[in-house]
């Protein structure tokens, strides 16, 4: 572990108060590589907020600018109804403590695997997808690229969607940081390249692939592959031929194509995200008349989402997607999940 993982996971005692004894921390939502988050109490409002502490803690100023550039970049997209709102920053204590929304139903990777998901409701599907959507559509129009786009990424308010963690987020249209995100998310120019190698790639796009990825976690409640490199079979074969998909998941042909234009290895020619808004809304069915049969079968006999998945769905399942911890708001970063992966293309 490096030195500045090594100061920003200390963990204090709790119930803790900051901000003057304005916020009490009570107890630990999560905890990453870089940063624990808490629930917290207002003591005078009584209001709830998580609170994510960074411990600045014996790092040198290139270290404490790392840390600050969530907060400025969260700060900056902050307001949007579906991105968790920033209410303040705090700093005491050689620690920077991030004032969030707090939810209490977990995030979506919880909602899709432990609570049935939504597996054959095309309108939920669609509702919840163009909200995430619009939270990386704002994030774009303002400079920001999240490049950590997944379901453990996103927490639930209801049926409202509310996209968190800007720690691996970047002003940059073209980035040169390869690795960023997670395994199950990353394009393969993210990655360095598929075909030949890359010295860029283009960051509003590497989010469109991910956004790709996550749909078929709300279709089938599985991921399409483990990776997006020559050396996993699935994803090699979906190169081969690019309807390789539809042969393993019941998927609709609409739905293929809109997968198709996702996961284009072209990214200049790779469908933007306003495009893929419209047709995602536009999809009549996502899934083949079967499957819906089926699955409407399955919820008349209360079997979950992950039962029928199981059962009735190909695919690398969703559940052995690398969590970064078991709670609510991980903290992801490069060094979680392998920094430059180049060297798997």
């Amino acid at each position: 572990m490096s030195p500045l993982q090594q100061a920003c996971v200390t963990i204090p005692q709790l119930p803790q108060a900051i901000d003057g004894g304005r916020l009490i921390l009570q107890d630990m939502l999560g905890v990453g590589a870089y940063g624990s988050v808490y629930r917290a109490v207002d003591t005078q409002s009584g209001q709830s907020y998580a609170v994510k502490s960074l411990n600045k803690t014996g790092l040198d100023s290139r270290q404490r600018a790392f840390q600050s550039h969530e907060a400025k970049l969260h700060a900056l997209v902050s307001g949007h109804p579906n991105i968790v709102t920033l209410h303040r920053i705090i700093e005491e204590n050689d620690h920077l403590y991030m004032v969030l929304d707090c939810g209490v139903e977990g995030d979506l990777f919880y909602t899709i695997t432990e609570r049935g998901g939504f597996i054959g409701n095309t309108s939920v599907i669609k509702a919840i997808f163009v909200q995430i959507a619009s939270a990386v559509m704002h994030c774009h129009e303002n400079g920001v690229y999240h490049r950590d786009l997944k379901p453990e990424n996103i927490i639930m308010f209801g049926q409202c969607t509310k996209l968190i963690d800007f720690g691996l987020a970047t002003t940059e249209k073209t980035s040169n940081e390869f690795g960023c995100g997670s395994t199950f998310y990353l394009s393969p120019e993210c990655q360095g390249g598929y075909v030949e190698t890359v010295k860029s790639y283009d960051s509003a796009a590497n989010d469109v692939w991910s956004l790709g990825v996550i749909l078929i976690n709300l279709v089938f409640g599985r991921n399409p592959w483990k990776q997006a490199c020559p050396r996993d079979e699935t994803f090699s074969a979906y190169v081969l031929n690019n309807d390789f998909l539809q042969t393993i998941l019941p998927m609709s042909p609409e739905l293929n194509e809109i997968i198709k234009s996702v996961f284009c290895l072209n990214p200049k020619k790779r469908i933007t995200l306003s495009e893929l808004v419209k047709r995602v809304q536009a999809c009549s069915t996502f899934t083949t008349p079967e499957f819906l049969a089926f699955s409407s079968a399955s919820a008349d006999a209360s079997e979950t989402m992950d039962e029928a998945a199981v059962r009735g769905v190909a695919g690398s399942d969703i559940r052995q997607a690398a969590r970064q911890n078991d709670k609510l708001y991980n903290n992801g970063d490069k060094e979680d999940s392998g920094v430059d992966l180049r060297s798997l293309a």
